[in-house]
């Protein structure tokens, strides 16, 4: 399987440059800039990212290119673009005009390999305060903006470009066009990374490195372990047991309805209800990355557990998927690990298992076109993601029973409350109603759920004063949970939710809607 190979300078956007490559059916791997892999026969180009570094700095990040300029295609963007004219004897200067936000490109060679098909003038996006002086020995210019006269350029006699803008963001009007003409003629990527070509490529991968050998799922009830279930039952068959484990931080009946919607898949589930030691751990503990540290610890204890009860069980797998290993890894120095994730990092040495992540190079949307061509009901392909540490991060504060009891309510009329409300304009519906269900709010969002507060606020309830919690409703919409907006909720179902949380749910007396975006916030609130 052919790839291109990005190399991560630390940019907030990287990942969005292998987003884009994937919408083209390109397969592409991000690595950080000081480990790139083997630079095999299956490599057809290497595109390195933008970087909140300037190449001036003395502890600016670099790395050697003399296996790739001039030997593979290659694509600097933005710091990539300056650290090749800065390195290749260009000059790079930060008393220049500084660009930040949109600007408007003019292409002054639409014969450049990179640039063919783009329009002659459109709209791109900038991010930098340095700018480009003097390009590299062999440069060319290929465009320019109004304010510097090298937006772009390439290496005469080699495939080497270069843009001073980020063609992989949204803003950038052509930007797909110009990634499209790298990745599919520049490095001739035959564009055929498909869902049905992932399938049997990762079925016939898990037959080899799996053998004969005993493999263990966790099962949540998400869209990413039922996948990987599915992936592992036509590679491992029989010797495949799912675990579903409640953790005691679960959805109002998620364990049991979680357990029931399996049953007619053909996967061996297992029920593990450790909800008491995992609540007992929890309590008093506060500090957000110590739940998660918590609950990710006695999520390997409780596999232990059922690997010894196992004979021959050799391999653990899970639902790992990109955003999970990207937000856990982070460049030291550079960019800063955003959050751990439970099932991130490997095992404990004395836990005797092997780790197997069949969707660790999936973003999320791909691990739904995954399971719709595996045949997956919908109802589990389509469900929100939710968090591994469960509700645990959805309760700022301690943990207790009480303000589980609290957020499960609360949280059920509003799910309940997306899924009967239709998005054509005619509102609530009831249970019964048969219009399709993809009109609803719920199919809608990429993601959604509430959040306790850890504060108290006063109201008023009959003639009586109240002092109870506060809860945040969070709805967002997202391609792959790297970033995320807020979703615009109709006013009148929020407040026909606000009425019933608040009159429903004891202990609760006032609602509020969280209207911020990922970045800068995140999609949970911990």
């Amino acid at each position: 399987m052919n790839k291109i190979i990005i190399l991560d300078f630390g940019s907030q956007v990287t990942q969005l440059i292998g987003r884009r490559l994937r919408e083209l059916n390109v397969y592409c791997e991000i690595y950080p800039y000081n480990k790139m892999p083997v630079l095999d026969g299956s490599v057809k180009g290497v595109i390195l990212s933008g970087s909140p570094c300037s190449v001036r700095d003395a502890n600016a990040p670099g790395l050697d290119l003399s296996a790739v300029k001039g030997r593979l295609p290659l694509l600097g963007i933005c710091y990539g673009a300056q650290y090749l004219a800065h390195h290749y004897g260009g000059k790079v200067e930060g008393s220049l005009a500084r660009e930040y936000g949109r600007a408007m490109l003019d292409v002054t060679r639409p014969d450049s390999p990179l640039l063919e098909g783009v329009k002659v003038h459109s709209q791109v996006w900038m991010s930098h305060g340095d700018t480009i002086s003097r390009l590299p020995e062999g440069g060319v210019a290929i465009a320019e903006t109004s304010d510097i006269p090298y937006a772009a350029y390439q290496i005469v006699g080699e495939p080497t470009f270069a843009v001073q803008f980020h063609p992989e963001v949204f803003h950038t009007e052509e930007g797909s066009k110009i990634l499209a003409n790298f990745a599919l003629d520049i490095c001739g990527c035959a564009g055929d990374w498909t869902p049905d070509s992932f399938i049997e490529t990762t079925v016939a991968a898990l037959r080899e490195q799996l053998g004969d050998d005993k493999v263990i799922l966790g099962l949540s009830g998400g869209v990413d372990s039922t996948v990987a279930g599915v992936l592992l039952n036509k590679a491992a068959g029989h010797n495949l047991t799912c675990i579903f484990v409640n953790n005691g931080l679960l959805r109002k009946n998620e364990y049991e309805d979680v357990l029931a919607s399996y049953q007619d898949m053909g996967l061996n589930v297992i029920g593990a209800d450790a909800s008491r030691a995992f609540l007992d751990a929890l309590a008093g503990v506060t500090e957000p990355e110590e739940k998660r540290k918590v609950i990710g610890r006695l999520f390997v204890e409780t596999f232990d557990k059922y690997a010894r009860s196992i004979e021959g069980a050799r391999w653990l797998a899970q639902g790992t998927i990109y955003p999970d290993v990207i937000e856990s890894a982070g460049i030291p120095g550079i960019a800063s690990k955003i959050k751990s994730h439970h099932n991130v990092g490997g095992l404990p040495k004395e836990m005797n298992l092997q780790v197997v992540e069949p969707l660790r190079m999936l973003f999320k949307d791909e691990v739904r076109r995954v399971g719709r061509a595996l045949g997956i009901k919908e109802e589990l392909v389509g469900r929100h993601p939710f968090p591994g540490p469960s509700l645990g991060v959805r309760i700022l504060g301690d943990i207790t029973e009480e303000k589980l009891r609290i957020l499960r309510e609360a949280d059920d009329i509003f799910i309940r409350g997306l899924r009967a409300y239709d998005c054509t304009g005619k509102g609530f519906r009831s249970a019964s109603d048969p219009r399709v269900e993809a009109a609803n709010l719920y199919d809608a969002i990429w993601q959604a759920g509430v959040v306790l507060l850890p504060i108290r606020s006063v109201g008023v309830m009959g003639d009586e004063r109240t002092y109870e919690h506060p809860v945040a409703l969070r709805a967002v919409v997202s391609t792959d949970a790297m970033t995320a907006d807020w979703f615009p909720l109709p006013y009148d179902f929020l407040g026909e939710i606000s009425n019933e949380i608040i009159n429903k749910v004891r202990g609760v007396n006032r609602v509020v809607y969280d209207v911020s975006s990922k970045p800068p916030a995140t999609i949970e609130w911990e």
